[in-house]
């Protein structure tokens, strides 16, 4: 069956909260990212990694520059927006490129730790719960993959039937104005460093909502299991002590999980919050005031890919944060009149660290919300704004 993750998997096939980013590790694997363990394939494998790493992390950024540099009279005002909105979005890809690279031990080690958790889920309610989240990971890695490509392509055709390369990337071998053919060619190499480059970006922007959405999934788990201590009649009070620290348990490992993908996210997404108001506020110049049918097309998928960054995670960064709190309610209403002191005194130590909600922080600045992510978004009126005012995009069109 084609995509067969993306869909629910029945009760009776054993899943794993791992499987959910089991897309996101295959798309890792090819793009260089994950090598053999052992082996001769192995040293050629890094051969691959650092080809992708040569061309779309460090090529692409400086080709960027060196057009600018070599044939910036050259370009139209549209050209130039288009151009410059991806490379702004390109130096910033680069950057959280290398850090999701560099910290992916950190990724690998927090699926070890949801199997641990995984382990509780023992029950079928609990169990369809896993398969949900499994097949919802699977489905939005699946989305940011086809708009991630739309972007690649509809760039792509747009600027080839306009009769000029995507990016006009600096090229000292082929001159695309030497005719059709080497307008093809030129256009289709950049288009294939461009698509390295796009799948680079998107497992940047991705891998956080993924174990974000699963981080939710344990945290609702969780939120059951407290939800029922003290409830069946039928257990000691031994057995009921063993409930709550297996509880307790769960809430250390959750939050081990969460100190794991931490660093990796705060980075990624400051380098985020900084570029996202002026790169859309570029893209939405260039939407409104220089593009005709087809390269609005290709802005307009252009925008959406930028939102897509980092509004989806904000959003999930505020349910978690609500998660938290319920977690807070499903422990104040647990039955704990005529417990022992021991399980009293545990009872308020998990209450104590429950209370602590679990928060992201962006570079150790901004807390990763909806409020700051459309504080830094609001930056792109501001630039369309000075443009109106000081009549830019008028003085670009004349000259």
């Amino acid at each position: 069956m084609l995509f067969r993750l993306i869909r629910q998997a029945p009760l009776t096939e054993k899943v794993a909260s791992r499987d959910g980013s089991i897309y996101l590790y295959r798309a890792m694997k090819f793009i260089g990212w994950i090598p053999p363990k052992e082996g001769l394939l192995r040293y050629v494998y890094f051969s691959w990694t650092l080809m992708t790493f040569a061309w779309c992390t460090t090529f692409l950024p400086l080709g960027f520059l060196g057009s600018y540099i070599t044939q910036i009279k050259l370009f139209s005002p549209g050209e130039f927006l288009t151009s410059l909105q991806v490379c702004i979005n390109a130096y910033g890809s680069s950057i959280k490129v290398i850090i999701v690279y560099s910290q992916l031990w950190r990724l690998i080690k927090a699926r070890d730790l949801l199997d641990k958790l995984d382990v509780r889920c023992t029950s079928l309610e609990e169990r369809e719960k896993i398969h949900r989240v499994v097949a919802r990971c699977n489905h939005v890695f699946l989305i940011f993959t086809i708009i991630y490509c739309s972007y690649g392509v509809s760039t792509y055709l747009s600027s080839v039937l306009s009769g000029r390369p995507p990016y006009q990337l600096y090229n000292p071998f082929l001159d695309w104005h030497n005719g059709t053919r080497n307008l093809w060619i030129v256009s289709t190499l950049e288009y294939l460093i461009m698509a390295g480059a796009v799948l680079q970006d998107q497992l940047s922007d991705t891998y956080s909502l993924v174990y974000g959405l699963i981080l939710r999934t344990h945290l609702e788990l969780l939120n059951g299991r407290i939800s029922k201590l003290r409830t069946n009649p039928e257990m000691t009070e031994d057995e009921n002590y063993e409930e709550l620290v297996n509880c307790v348990l769960d809430h250390k490992l959750i939050l081990e999980y969460c100190a794991l993908i931490r660093p990796v996210i705060s980075g990624t997404i400051f380098v985020q919050f900084l570029l996202i108001g002026v790169v859309l506020g570029i893209a939405l110049i260039n939407l409104f005031f220089f593009s005709d049918a087809w390269t609005g097309l290709a802005s307009a998928v252009f925008i959406v890919a930028i939102l897509l960054q980092t509004f989806p995670f904000c959003y999930i960064c505020n349910l978690v944060v609500d998660d938290c709190e319920d977690l807070a309610h499903a422990i104040f209403q647990i039955n704990w009149v005529g417990s022992g002191s021991r399980y009293q005194s545990t009872l308020f130590y998990f209450l104590h660290n429950v209370q602590q909600p679990i928060v992201f922080i962006a570079g150790g600045i901004f807390p990763i919300s909806m409020s700051s992510n459309i504080s830094v978004a609001k930056f792109a009126f501001s630039v369309i704004t000075i443009v109106r005012q000081m009549n830019i995009a008028d003085k670009f069109k004349t000259d």
